[in-house]
């Protein structure tokens, strides 16, 4: 499931959002074409567990709104990026997922799912706990390293249970393209912020509860 090189270091906030107010109705059967947008900002930020009660905090008079129009498609700014850490937080209005990288971003599609799930390369059934999904393809976010090692040896299936991020479950990695499901409580609206300081960098999801 799923690049535009980005010339030197930045911090750059790519705020991806969709539609409407009612986070509960069902979700149309003719989605709308990918949307992008850009948005700069200076986050502070620091770095977040998964058991903690925030996870990378960044300003909120520096992010977007929340939306539901999806999907939508972030460009990439390596041809791979490796992933070297994967975790969650939840906040007074959002849940958050943090994938953090170690060369920069790969191309994202985040869009609306429906099961059965079934694993990218074996084929073999997934379960992801929760009534309304989201799939997030990385076209070259990978946690296959080039010499053959892993760049992220933890968990691929969290269980966070948090008042709309329910359930997080990797949904396969091959051919330097991963997969994960988000399991939410009910349909909601995101927020998809792109950090990328100090020679790391870092995909945030945001999910409005």
């Amino acid at each position: 499931m799923r690049m535009h090189p980005v010339a030197g270091l930045m911090i750059g906030i790519l705020t991806i959002t969709a539609c409407a107010s009612d986070v509960t109705g069902p979700v149309s059967s003719q989605p709308s074409s990918p949307q992008r947008s850009t948005q700069s900002a200076n986050p502070s930020t620091g770095p977040g567990t998964s058991t903690a009660p925030s996870v990378d905090p960044i300003p909120s008079d520096q992010l977007a709104a929340f939306s539901c129009d999806l999907p939508v498609v972030t460009d990439a700014t390596t041809a791979l990026a490796n992933i070297t850490d994967v975790r969650v937080g939840t906040h007074a209005d959002h849940d958050r997922v943090v994938f953090e990288f170690a060369n920069g971003l790969p191309e994202v599609t985040l869009d609306r799912a429906t099961p059965p799930f079934t694993h990218d390369a074996s084929g073999m059934p997934i379960e992801v706990d929760g009534s309304s999904f989201l799939r997030l393809t990385m076209r070259g976010g990978t946690k296959r390293a080039i010499d053959g090692t892993s760049s992220y040896t933890g968990p691929t299936d969290l269980d966070p249970a948090y008042p709309m991020l329910v359930d997080l479950v990797e949904g396969g990695d091959f051919e330097a393209q991963s997969t994960w499901y988000l399991g939410l409580a009910a349909e909601a609206c995101v927020r998809i912020i792109q950090l990328a300081e100090d020679g790391s960098a870092r995909l945030v999801i945001d999910v409005e509860n």
